[in-house]
């Protein structure tokens, strides 16, 4: 069903955008709206003026040209400080509205950015990032265009409608109530074009952000897209969403556009009127109309009628720019991630036995468990994980984990081996505390990971991913993503250590070479590579490789793998890999199935089950 509300303006939402106007910008807003009255009353003193400029300059002189310029002197020079008013008044409003509006849209993309920090995974996992991106973007330009100019112009325009109206009544009120009947049947048209545009407005950035989200699609998959010729549909799937967007534009512009036109021509009715109107009744001496007045109320009725375009343009602009301002506000809103943890990994050493926190960073690293009578412990990190009878879902009622048991003692290397869809990814992420778990329990050196701050746990934890993330900046920027503060020579080490060096040492400007494009100048073993060196210049007592060298060649993995045991010697490792040779050396190796651990043991003790391990090492059963 169709919401009702569509199309009309959110009054909450607009609040919401106010406040972050006045919040920081109250001093400029109060000058802005000082200057915007002083434009308005600029424009209604030259109107009226012009009675007086007629009646009592340009009609004594007529017959007497020689005194003609002396006289009209005055009067011009006065129109024109009226009018210099009104410019450099309407000057300095530009200029003010375009630093509230710029400054109160950083400081929403700002919190936007922020927030999206705190967002769980799980929001990035079931939104397009299309669609996020879009938010950013198109919704937040859409709201600058209402802060910075129909915010404004709506103001002024209500204000110029008000005092010409009050002007008018007070200079005529036969030829106010002609205009006041025109205006009748205008605002009657107004509300029946805008009602019809407005629905659509929201539709079509709702229409933008999905375009935006296929769009971001199609150049991610760009490789898929051509190995699997599927051009022609990827055509068609971008036609139709093109189509529903373009046809929303039109349906939200076809009647705004039509104001104007309709509008303007029942304004020039207007003018017609009132002149034949002001003309019999100064001809019939009523209302004591003289010809400056008659040429006052017409140029009055011109600047009254006028804005009524603007106002109706103004607000599908507002009920656009609502509809943006609703979706970013949505994205604001998104619940961030929960954590009720408490304890935390701090720096230690150990002195008569006991180990002491300190605030230097020296290699040693703690719980600092902080007890319910006040007492606080210190339990050194050392990498000791188990997982108890822990049962997990993504979606409620669809368990994808049953009752899955473990441990990893510190220093020992731990293989998921399964198909794809068998839940190997899935604890990992559970782990990191990417999710929560429905049931059971994960400890950490003997700590349930629930009591554990989610940025100390994380720190404690390398992941190389499949998929890896490079971003913008050189090389070592992005070997120190993790590190900030790591020498030259410890980012060099790290990367002889992922054997990344060789291939590094060889571009144009080695460590320095500036990578862009999530790294699209490098091979994918090469990224990896340098995923790899990010992990270990982190030095994290557990690691979690999820396929880490699946992008890398069968030579280059041996040597890869030669440092990755160097890197693992002294941790508790996780690791995820199809190659079965990569996990031999594993001190238990997991096979799961469909979210449930069916064989467990070292490589010997699996091939001599001869169960599903020994079928996949045979060759006799392929991962999917």
């Amino acid at each position: 069903m169709e919401d009702k509300n569509k199309g009309k303006i959110d009054f909450k939402v607009l609040a919401r955008v106010l406040k972050y106007i006045t919040k920081s910008y109250k001093f400029r807003l109060f000058w802005v709206i000082v200057c915007l009255l002083l434009t308005t009353a600029s424009s209604v003193a030259a109107n009226l003026y012009l009675q007086t400029l007629i009646d009592d300059y340009i009609v004594p002189l007529v017959g007497n040209q020689n005194s003609v310029y002396i006289v009209l002197i005055k009067p011009i020079v006065t129109m024109i400080i009226i009018y210099a008013i009104g410019v450099i008044a309407s000057f300095l409003s530009t200029r003010l509205m375009v630093k509230i509006s710029e400054g109160t849209l950083k400081e929403i993309r700002d919190e936007m950015f922020i927030n999206m920090q705190k967002l769980p995974i799980r929001y990035f996992d079931t939104h397009s990032h299309g669609d996020i991106m879009s938010r950013y973007t198109n919704d937040t330009d859409t709201l600058s265009q209402m802060i910075s100019q129909s915010i404004p112009e709506t103001f002024s325009v209500i204000t110029t409608i008000v005092v010409i109206f009050i002007s008018m009544i007070i200079t005529n009120i036969y030829l106010t109530i002609v205009v006041l009947a025109f205006l009748g049947i205008i605002l009657l048209v107004t509300k029946f074009m805008t009602s019809r545009s407005g629905k659509y407005f929201i539709k079509q950035q709702e229409a933008v952000g999905k375009l935006n989200g296929y769009i971001e699609e199609m150049i991610h998959g760009q490789k898929v897209v051509k190995v699997f010729c599927y051009e022609d549909r990827a055509k068609e799937k971008f036609d139709k969403l093109n189509e529903e967007l373009s046809q929303n534009v039109y349906n939200a512009n076809k009647f705004v556009n039509s104001i104007g036109p309709v509008n303007g021509n029942l304004g020039n009715t207007l003018y017609a009127v009132l002149a034949l109107v002001g003309g019999l009744l100064a001809v019939n001496g009523i209302g004591n109309v003289t010809v400056g007045l008659i040429v006052a109320f017409l140029q009055l009725s011109k600047t009254f009628i006028r804005p009524i375009n603007q106002v109706s343009r103004q607000l599908n602009s507002i009920v656009m720019a609502i509809a943006g301002a609703k979706r970013i506000f949505e994205f604001m809103d998104e619940e961030p991630e929960k954590d009720e943890g408490y304890v935390s990994l701090v720096n230690v050493k150990e002195e008569n036995g006991k180990l002491i926190e300190v605030n230097e960073k020296n290699g040693k690293w703690a719980w600092k468990y902080p007890h319910s009578d006040g007492r606080i412990e210190y339990i050194e990190l050392k990498g000791y994980i188990e997982l108890l009878d822990v049962d997990f879902a993504y979606e409620e009622n669809k368990t994808v984990l049953h009752n899955i048991s473990l441990y990893a003692k510190p220093g020992q290397k731990i293989a998921f081996v399964g198909a794809t869809g068998a839940g190997k990814t899935t604890i990992t992420n559970l782990l990191n505390r990417f999710y929560d778990i429905e049931d059971g329990k994960i400890r950490y050196d003997g700590i349930n990971i629930n009591k554990i701050k989610k940025h100390d746990l994380r720190l404690s934890l390398g992941m190389v991913l499949q998929d890896t993330n490079l971003f913008t900046g050189t090389i070592k920027e992005n070997i120190r993503y993790g590190k900030e503060d790591a020498t030259d020579e410890e980012v060099i080490e790290a990367a002889k250590l992922a054997n990344a060096h060789d291939f590094i040492s060889r571009l144009p400007n080695g460590y320095d070479t500036k990578l862009s494009g999530d790294g699209a100048n490098l091979s994918q073993g090469q990224r990896q590579l340098l995923a790899i060196a990010r992990c270990a210049l982190c030095d994290p007592p557990v690691m979690i490789l999820d396929e880490a060298t699946s992008s890398i060649d069968t030579r280059t993995e041996k040597i890869v793998q030669n440092g990755m045991d160097k890197l693992m010697e002294g941790r508790t490792v996780f690791v995820i890999a199809h190659r079965l040779s990569t996990v031999r050396n594993a001190k238990a190796i997991m096979v799961l199935d469909k979210g449930k651990i069916i064989e467990r043991g070292n490589h010997e003790e699996l091939i001599a089950q001869k169960g599903q391990y020994y079928k996949l090492y045979t060759g006799a059963f392929e991962l999917d």
